[in-house]
């Protein structure tokens, strides 16, 4: 892949086609909120940034070193580049890093991804080796070093291990490491995997109280349409659910190196901008804009605040092992009340899970009303449904005056 040696922007990717110009407002004006988003882009402090496997690797698998050092150019440039306007301290980046997989492929003798899980594992982990080393190597050209953090769900939904990894990550950024992050694809199971880096990057961004979120793909923003056809139109920004009404959002890419699409991008970008943080959707071609504040991409605008710690991680990376339902009383308390769930107010219990893992809670129809780590094993509760803590606690010991699932574990779900 060749490489532009006057921007350090990677080539090979259209800068545009006829018929995909953004519509920037009036007469051709950027739009009022426009500037202010681009204003927040580019007085944006921490900012974690996520790449997919096919702005790194060959359909046939392997590394593309020009791309990844294309990469490097831009994000170091940012790291060192001073608030001109503030004079606050450099900028912090944490880069969520796919390819460790489709790195693997080529080493492994594989053509394509495979779909079970136990090769893909395998070419994760020689992969993941071949992409931090070339990171290492590509970022000690300006002085930085790395650090590699690798994550499942199952690390950032319980409370020790969400600081654990916030306390890693926020160490990384203060002692001037770049940290590149990645799903542990070598030892997670089907039960907790993330599903794909797009929404890794939106809860690491949540995770690390980033002021900006840039996924980069090899797409260079929303469209109205399938990009390849004439007539369709980038969507410069959007500020809620309703813009993004009547777009056909398509599905996962076809380079064969990857797991996401367009969809899982914009599920992503929906997941950060509800928790506060805007996100920046854009071509990895395109990544010094994005990061500089210049017009290109979508913009997503924040629609909702900062959520509280670890229960967006609980809300959308967890896996639930079971259910319980909860009778009519229960629903109003855990869901109007917003209160711990005790026994009394379970009416029935579904799966195999041990004290720690998620759960679905469901109201008496059988829809999901919330999630949350439930306290006890499944075959504990059959005998404890019904019946009060005090008087669990005076037939089976003090062990068993404790909620179900207490408040602090539990996040509502919007239906």
């Amino acid at each position: 892949m060749a490489r532009d040696s006057g921007t350090g922007r990677m080539a090979g990717a259209a800068e545009g086609t006829p018929g995909t110009a953004e519509s920037p407002g009036p007469a051709g004006h950027v739009t009022e909120s426009g500037q202010a988003a681009r204003k927040a882009v580019r007085e944006a402090r921490r900012v974690v940034v996520k790449v997919g496997s096919s702005s790194l690797t060959t359909a046939a698998g392997g590394l593309d070193a020009d791309r990844v050092d294309a990469l490097v150019d831009v994000l170091a440039k940012h790291i060192g580049a001073q608030h001109a306007e503030s004079g606050q301290a450099p900028r912090e980046t944490v880069l969520v890093s796919s390819g460790a997989i489709a790195a693997g492929l080529a080493p492994l003798g594989l053509a394509k991804r495979p779909r079970d899980l136990a090769r893909q594992q395998a070419a994760a982990s020689v992969g993941q080796g071949l992409l931090v080393a070339r990171y290492t190597a590509s970022f000690a050209r300006y002085g930085r070093r790395v650090g590699q953090v690798l994550l499942t769900s199952d690390d950032t939904s319980r409370r020790a291990h969400y600081r654990n990894a916030y306390r890693t990550l926020d160490q990384l950024l203060a002692m001037g490491a770049v940290p590149i992050v990645n799903e542990n694809d070598t030892v997670a199971t089907d039960e907790i995997r993330f599903g794909d880096n797009d929404r890794l990057a939106a809860l690491v961004a949540h995770l690390v109280r980033a002021d900006l979120l840039v996924l980069l793909s090899d797409v260079d923003g929303l469209y109205d349409g399938n990009p390849t056809t004439p007539g369709t139109r980038r969507v410069a920004q959007v500020r809620g659910p309703a813009d993004l009404e009547g777009i056909d959002i398509g599905s996962a890419g076809s380079a064969g190196v990857g797991t996401g699409g367009m969809a899982t991008k914009v599920e992503a970008a929906g997941i950060a901008a509800g928790a506060g943080v805007p996100v920046v959707l854009t071509s990895a071609v395109h990544a010094a804009d994005a990061l500089a504040g210049r017009e290109t991409g979508t913009y997503f605008h924040p629609t909702g605040r900062r959520a509280a710690g670890r229960l967006l991680w609980l809300a959308h990376a967890s896996t639930p092992t079971g259910a319980l339902t909860l009778d009519e009383g229960a629903v109003r308390a855990v869901v109007d009340r917003r209160t711990s769930l005790l026994p009394a107010g379970i009416a029935g219990v579904e799966g195999d899970f041990s004290a720690g893992d998620p759960v679905e809670l469901r109201d008496g129809r059988g829809r999901a009303v919330a999630r949350g780590l439930v306290n006890f094993d499944a075959k504990e509760l059959p005998r404890l449904l019904g019946r009060t803590t005090h008087e669990l606690a005076r037939e089976l010991g003090p062990a068993y005056e404790r909620e179900v699932v207490h408040r602090d574990d539990l996040v509502l779900l919007r239906g």
